[in-house]
């Protein structure tokens, strides 16, 4: 009995969860980001790819500092991955919107900044390297002009938490390598549709009154360095979601705050995985 008891509060809240979707419909008016929840969105974006700018533009700031006390290079030479949600409280909740930012930071011993280069500009190992998650990636445009490349790249993404969500989305990524031992890269989405059916004869893009708002906006930004016998690895995701059922809040914000967290964790570990073999 006492087993059972502890999982109540876990199994309340996924219930919950799985109320307020059901009962989404009626919210369905916001199923893409209203106006100003797109502008407040494209202003945060602008405010954090400013301060990237800066913090790039100085060795001595090429990564921001990770806010785990003295003892973080230690850590992350330890083999930790470090986490910090970096949502601004005032910033949070948009018009019918949601707003996350997360960071994450890792070391991975014996490792160059041109084997991290190199694995992530080829997206088309991408369903290998970020299984189950992505099933599928293809680059549509490719530019180089000396240490730049810009490419354009569509994927086919799953997200499984609680209920499986597939979503083909495309995104700009730029890729600057500032010099043998650092780069960083930014990527923005362009496009991003829910699949409904996905992988059988009557699979087809959800309309924008269908469609469930899991995810909006993603832009993520990778910062490297390549120093203390290793690469140190930075990766922020700024996204964009629909905002929570009207008084399920208090249930259903853990789990949706969580799956931004948990994705950037995965995408990290996948990389350090690859670069370690």
């Amino acid at each position: 009995m006492r087993k059972v008891l502890s999982h109540l509060p876990a199994f309340s809240a996924i219930c919950c969860f799985l109320i307020a979707l059901c009962c989404a419909a009626p919210l369905r008016a916001h199923a893409q980001p209203s106006p100003a929840a797109a502008s407040a969105f494209n202003a945060y974006v602008a405010e954090v790819e400013s301060r990237l700018a800066r913090q790039h533009s100085q060795q001595q700031t090429f990564l921001a500092p990770v806010a785990s006390g003295p003892n973080g290079s230690a850590r992350l030479r330890g083999g930790e991955l470090i986490v910090q949600q970096l949502t601004p409280a005032s910033g949070a909740d948009l018009p019918h919107a949601l707003l996350h930012h997360w960071r994450a930071t890792a070391f991975v011993p014996g490792a160059r900044a041109t084997d991290l280069d190199r694995l992530l500009k080829n997206f088309g190992a991408y369903p290998q390297l970020f299984s189950p998650q992505v099933l599928q990636a293809k680059v549509i445009q490719k530019r180089e002009q000396g240490s730049s490349a810009f490419i354009a790249v569509s994927m086919r993404v799953r997200q499984q938490h609680v209920i499986t969500v597939v979503m083909d989305s495309t995104y700009d990524v730029a890729f600057q390598n500032v010099d043998a031992q650092r780069g960083y890269s930014i990527s923005r989405s362009t496009r991003i549709s829910e699949i409904a059916s996905p992988g059988t004869g009557s699979e087809h893009v959800l309309n924008d009154r269908d469609e469930h708002g899991f995810l909006w906006r993603q832009h993520t930004y990778w910062t490297w360095e390549e120093r203390d016998g290793g690469i140190y690895m930075q990766v922020e995701s700024v996204s964009l979601s629909r905002s929570l059922p009207y008084g399920t809040g208090w249930a259903v914000r853990p789990f949706v705050e969580s799956v931004p967290r948990e994705s950037l964790q995965f995408t990290l570990r996948s990389v350090c995985n690859a670069l370690r073999r």
